[in-house]
């Protein structure tokens, strides 16, 4: 039986790096893939296969699908769907920098590097707008029950569904918020994390509150703050047994069932958003049988 990639569950370094790939030729393709297999670690790598790159193959995962996209009141949720995502943990920028060439390097020239974004840690785990983030994420075993398959089949048993979106923060515009704009805007206070009781159905904990949905929509979050040159914001990342519960959070969002978008699009909006199949582990190499691999 496969076992999860542990970088999706064990605390991740201070430093990441993610990068995504599209598939450029495909004449090596196979080729490529053993590659991966032997790169993916047991700790400090993480691979999704988006729905494109499991086509190219002939292959079928059951419950993988291409990022909707969604417009809300005055704003876009894009869908920027890719053939691979990887992301690279660790403590040192140097260290991620030639790993994150050697892994460009080894799958070239089949997958070709569309994006890489450096991430890492804030203030002890804190958005760069100073709020605390993932307050509810579920930890233990609860993390594993929600963000990793069990019971789905040799093949799938192990793995796990993510959602990736990267947001850019509008730093001026969040600024020019009061205290209090702020805090309700996230339905949390900054000064001690506290939850508003009273805040605006607007406020971000009120829309994506993981219980009130039926059924409750809970997701593994793994995010980090991100910044390249003088932008920044945070890179989302949901781990899930579907992607259901982050698909339902995502609506609410958005506004679609109650016509109320979160207050987080007054000063973010994401720029990317993808969904990705992260296979399970045989011994210490990725199991891509699903891939015929």
């Amino acid at each position: 039986m496969g076992k999860p990639q542990q970088g999706i569950l064990q605390p991740a370094g201070k430093l990441a790096r993610f990068m995504v790939f599209t598939l450029r030729d495909d004449k090596f393709l196979r080729r490529a893939l053993v590659s991966l297999k032997e790169l993916a670690d047991q700790r400090n790598t993480v691979v999704g296969i988006g729905q494109s790159l499991v086509l190219a193959m002939g292959a079928k995962v059951v419950g993988l699908r291409t990022f909707p996209e969604y417009a809300g009141k005055g704003f876009d949720v894009p869908s920027t769907s890719y053939a691979l995502w990887v992301w690279l943990q660790g403590d040192d920028e140097g260290d991620l920098l030639h790993r994150g060439r050697r892994l460009a390097d080894e799958l070239a020239p089949t997958f070709q590097c569309a994006r890489s974004v450096h991430g890492f840690t804030h203030a002890e785990g804190r958005d760069l707008t100073g709020y605390v983030d993932g307050t509810e994420n579920p930890t233990g075993e609860k993390g594993r029950a929600v963000g990793i398959l069990d019971g789905a089949g040799e093949t799938l048993d192990g793995s796990s569904f993510v959602a990736v979106q990267q947001w850019v923060h509008d730093f001026d515009r969040f600024d020019d918020l009061s205290q209090s704009e702020q805090d309700n805007s996230i339905g949390r206070k900054k000064s001690n994390n506290e939850e508003i009781d009273d805040a605006p159905a607007s406020a971000h904990v009120k829309k994506t509150a993981q219980e009130q949905f039926s059924p409750p929509a809970f997701i593994l979050r793994r995010s980090m703050p991100w910044s390249e040159g003088d932008e920044g914001g945070l890179m989302f990342i949901a781990f899930g047994r579907s992607f259901d519960a982050f698909d339902t959070q995502m609506r609410s969002m958005v506004g679609l069932d109650d016509g109320i978008p979160d207050a987080l699009f007054r000063f973010t909006r994401p720029i990317t958003g993808a969904y990705f199949w992260c296979p399970p582990m045989m011994g210490d190499r990725l199991d891509l049988q699903l891939l015929g691999i």
